[in-house]
């Protein structure tokens, strides 16, 4: 699992970096290049684009990332053979008392964490884990989402005055 994700991300790195040209040698002569492609998007709504496209794109990354760490802990649990009681996840960051209570463990892809369970019916979340994950995915994709409607509002909004004809 861990590997295939990192080959959807190699993927999709080079996908972006073959489709924007990135390279030594340019694929046209510069000057072919009109010059509105060279300035970058144009209109109300480019800037809130431009910031929604980035955010999306980074919350993906995070939580592919979150996804690839869940996975990796996930098989170092249930690699078996000696020294695997308690699962390794369950040992990081926590005193050697309450690790050595550890009596199961779960996994969650969303929200993205591993979790060790202990008799008592309680458990705690693994260090391996960043803590970070969750709230960074979800503050992107919020900033991608309210992005996408900040362009959308603009664009409306000079639709509308080009349809009065006042040009604001």
């Amino acid at each position: 699992m861990p590997a295939l994700l990192l080959l959807v991300l190699v993927a999709l790195v080079t996908a972006v970096v073959l489709r924007r040209g990135a390279g030594t040698y340019p694929r046209r002569p510069v000057a072919a290049v009109p010059a509105a492609a060279v300035a970058g998007p144009r209109g109300p709504g480019a800037p809130f684009r431009i910031l929604a496209g980035a955010a999306g794109g980074a919350a993906v990354l995070l939580y592919l990332w979150g996804a690839l760490c869940v996975g990796l802990a996930v098989m170092q649990a249930e690699d078996g053979g000696a020294g695997s009681s308690p699962p390794l996840p369950c040992r990081a960051g926590v005193s050697p008392e309450l690790s050595g209570t550890v009596v199961g463990h779960s996994a969650s892809y969303l929200p993205l964490g591993f979790r060790c369970e202990t008799p008592d019916g309680d458990g705690y979340a693994s260090a391996d884990i960043p803590g970070y994950l969750n709230p960074g995915v979800a503050v992107l994709a919020l900033t991608a989402v309210g992005g996408a409607v900040a362009a959308g509002f603009a664009t409306e909004r000079q639709a509308r005055a080009a349809a009065r004809g006042d040009g604001r």
